[in-house]
């Protein structure tokens, strides 16, 4: 049995994820008493025009921290566009909008570096020693992984889908970041990059001095959307409210959504998720809370809700 294969263990999700949430507050203290110390790593593949859930969960947070003074990477992955499809002819075109959409959003290239997979071979060179350093079995236990083959509708996971986290561990630590803002489902993809970068550093390594940071997550508390069609908001099920989408556009997709077949709007998240998701996302977009917003629909019901004026 090899060392690696010694290191793995099965671990206690509960503790994982508690000291996930210590470390991200930790983190954000930190940030704000001395931004200069950090670099975040955070990036999107250029599948598809990003999203109101893309803003509100990760892009806001981007320019926060650029604006605080964090240095601030942001990754184009347009080689992981074929980890579960076939690569476009239109590519280079979503690249572009990509970048446009950043932009908008107030991403500012004086502030922040943007790069893409191809244009950094170095990165990708990092896979091949990362993939001898963890084994099948702690790869294999990765349900992130998992569940994009899930909703990326294929009937098998593929070898570069299968080491997808490993080429994400690259990512990380071929710009030294620190700081990783994630959701709670990514945890599993940090915590392979954090042992990834230990054994590295132990192998390679010439003490004290190491190759790589540990990086921690930084926890978003943004708040889940729902698509237009009552599940998850995501570019694969085309039920997204796009950031680039014209305002009739908007209005159209708006006017579509699922809601329910009870009259009165109210606020109840668990029993009304559809309703509740809409009353979030005009809060959110408006600056206000879900349930004064339910408060002024009220008896106006589905119709009222979904209406743009």
């Amino acid at each position: 049995m090899s060392q690696i294969e010694e290191e793995v263990a099965v671990p206690d999700e509960g503790a994982s994820l508690a000291e996930a949430l210590a470390r991200s507050q930790s983190l954000e203290r930190q940030l704000t008493d001395a931004p200069g110390r950090h670099r975040v790593l955070t990036g999107d593949r250029p599948t598809g025009p990003l999203h109101l859930g893309h803003y509100f969960g990760t892009l806001e947070n981007r320019v926060r921290l650029q604006a605080a003074g964090v240095e601030v990477f942001v990754l184009v992955a347009d080689y992981q566009t074929i980890t579960d499809r076939h690569s476009p002819a239109t590519l280079p075109t979503d690249v572009e909008t990509l970048l446009a959409d950043y932009l908008a959003v107030g991403i500012d290239p004086e502030r922040a570096t943007i790069f893409a997979h191809s244009q950094v071979l170095a990165l990708n060179q990092l896979v091949l020693p990362f993939l001898s350093l963890v084994s099948v079995q702690e790869i294999s236990r990765n349900p992130t992984v998992k569940d994009e083959v899930k909703a990326a509708g294929l009937s098998s996971m593929s070898g570069l889908m299968f080491s997808y986290p490993v080429h994400q561990a690259a990512d990380i630590l071929f710009c030294k970041a620190t700081v990783v803002p994630v959701g709670k489902d990514q945890l599993p993809h940090i915590e392979l990059t954090r042992t990834i970068a230990r054994r590295f550093n132990s192998r390679y390594g010439n003490p004290p001095a190491e190759p790589f940071p540990l990086p921690d997550a930084l926890l978003s508390d943004a708040p889940l959307l729902l698509g237009m069609d009552g599940q998850k908001m995501s570019k694969s099920r085309s039920n997204s409210i796009p950031i680039r989408a014209t305002q009739d556009d908007t209005a159209k997709l708006i006017a579509g959504a699922r809601t329910d077949s009870v009259r009165h709007i109210t606020y109840e998240p668990a029993t009304r998720p559809e309703v509740a998701n809409l009353l979030l996302l005009g809060a959110l977009c408006l600056g206000r809370q879900p349930q004064e917003m339910a408060d002024e629909v009220g008896a106006g019901g589905g119709a009222a809700l979904t209406r743009c004026d």
